[in-house]
């Protein structure tokens, strides 16, 4: 075994060594630290991860496992199969986000790339891909080490453009199913960058919400700014419009149910002394309940055209408005009974114990794993949130010191070798106990 070269290999080598699944601690943990900050360094926006995918296959290849690239675009998956058993799906994305980064770290990220829906920018892994891609690799590293113990199939699915909520689908939609064995369990984690490195959090039920994308073009009559009673303004018109698409939620919907209606952009008009003829609105639409997604979808639309007509407009000058079905992501819930099962399994064999499992509410972010568990309703889901900043500075910010970055922030920076440790242990623990194994 070579002699360790730095003092977070060797911390990252002494964490490993601490668990209960242990690595072949020294070895191991420099090459997954290296791997880490090679991969945030090298980042690839969503639909381009060419090298980023043929890393990812080489990297299974080298460990034993049977890939299979180009599914569903850049997607990997890597299968090992061991005998009779279950099927377990354990996946990780790897797309970056258009962020600057600005965290000063030595590994830091200075690709720069355009993307379709924007100018030139920053490229960075601010959303954790990067500590997915590596928990995912630990993980199927200690797991084939250890296949002695065990018996049944792995099925570890490298997901392109997560940021778009298309890879999924895409994946799916090039044969997932067909082509690889169906899971009894499906397993993901996502960093989280609220909680404490050394634990995670487990959420029963709903975590994320269902996400619906709505373009809404406001028409009007255009005319010369002096003369507006010879126009139709729909600047005007698209004003009211934002302001009463605010009552859905606190006066349509209950208010126990979660909901969310965001006009993120509105663009219009050309000149000060210009009534334009349109204005052009992007709404955000978010919920858990399907009969509250379609309120909240009938809504918009009735109070946009209805604001129209009270102005005056005639039928075939009514706003359009569009949904892009395309787009649309269903709500990811953790099946309820399985998320408190691997929550006393988590906390059974983490080295916190207890301590190192919190409980996390919902949130009203969007994540398309949801897709595989509507895609095979019968399996198991769940997506658990690994903790990935040091418990100092955790502290200082809940006792109102300086705030946390939160991911897609060009400042956020996990905590890289807690955070692979704990991301691998937890991981590990669930499949084998997915497996059958304690």
């Amino acid at each position: 075994m070579r002699p360790m070269k730095t003092t977070a290999a060797l911390s990252l080598a002494l964490f490993f060594a601490s668990l209960v699944l242990p690595l072949r601690a020294q070895d191991d943990a420099a090459r997954l630290l290296s791997l880490y900050k090679q991969l945030h360094a090298a980042p690839e926006l969503s639909r381009e991860e060419v090298h980023t995918a043929a890393r990812m296959a080489q990297e299974f290849k080298a460990l034993g496992y049977a890939v299979t690239e180009q599914v569903g675009g850049h997607g990997v998956v890597a299968l090992l199969e061991n005998g009779a058993g279950p099927v377990v799906w354990i996946r990780a994305d790897m797309d970056a986000l258009p962020v600057t980064e600005e965290t000063g770290l030595d590994y830091a990220s200075k690709v720069r790339a355009k993307s379709s829906a924007g100018p030139e920018s920053g490229v960075m892994h601010a959303c954790g891909h990067d500590m997915h891609m590596t928990v995912a690799v630990g993980t199927a590293a200690r797991l084939i080490a250890q296949r002695a113990q065990w018996s049944g199939t792995l099925v570890f699915i490298l997901q392109p453009a997560e940021e778009l909520g298309s890879g999924a689908k895409a994946m799916l939609a090039d044969g997932l199913l067909a082509r690889f064995p169906r899971p009894a369990t499906i397993l993901a984690e996502h960093v989280d960058a609220a909680l404490a490195t050394g634990r995670v959090s487990v959420t029963p039920g709903p975590i994320f919400a269902c996400v619906d994308s709505v373009d809404i073009t406001v028409r009007g009559v255009g005319g010369h700014g002096a003369y507006p009673h010879r126009a139709k303004d729909p600047v005007v018109l698209a004003a009211q419009m934002v302001l009463a698409f605010q009552t859905i939620v606190s006066r349509e919907n209950s208010p126990l149910e979660p909901a969310v209606v965001t006009v993120g952009s509105i663009h219009g008009g050309t000149k000060h002394n210009v009534i334009g003829e349109e204005v052009k609105l992007q709404l955000t639409v978010r919920c858990y309940d399907a009969k509250v997604r379609a309120l909240l979808l009938a809504s918009i639309k009735r109070i946009a055209e209805h604001t129209a007509r009270a102005a005056g407009m005639p039928e075939d000058r009514l706003p359009m408005v569009s949904v892009h079905e395309d787009e649309a992501l269903g709500a990811l819930v953790n099946t309820p009974e399985y998320a408190e099962h691997a929550t006393r399994v988590l906390a059974a064999a983490l080295p916190g114990g207890a301590a190192s499992v919190a409980r996390r509410a919902p949130e009203m972010g969007a994540e398309d794993f949801a897709l595989f568990g509507i895609a095979v309703p019968e399996a198991r889901l769940l997506m658990f949130r690994l903790g990935t900043i040091p418990p100092e500075r955790v502290a200082i910010a809940e006792a109102g010191g300086a705030a946390l970055p939160s991911i897609h922030s060009p400042r956020y920076a996990p905590d890289p070798i807690p955070s692979i440790a704990t991301g691998i242990a937890a991981m590990c623990i669930l499949v084998r106990d997915a497996l059958g194994l304690r």
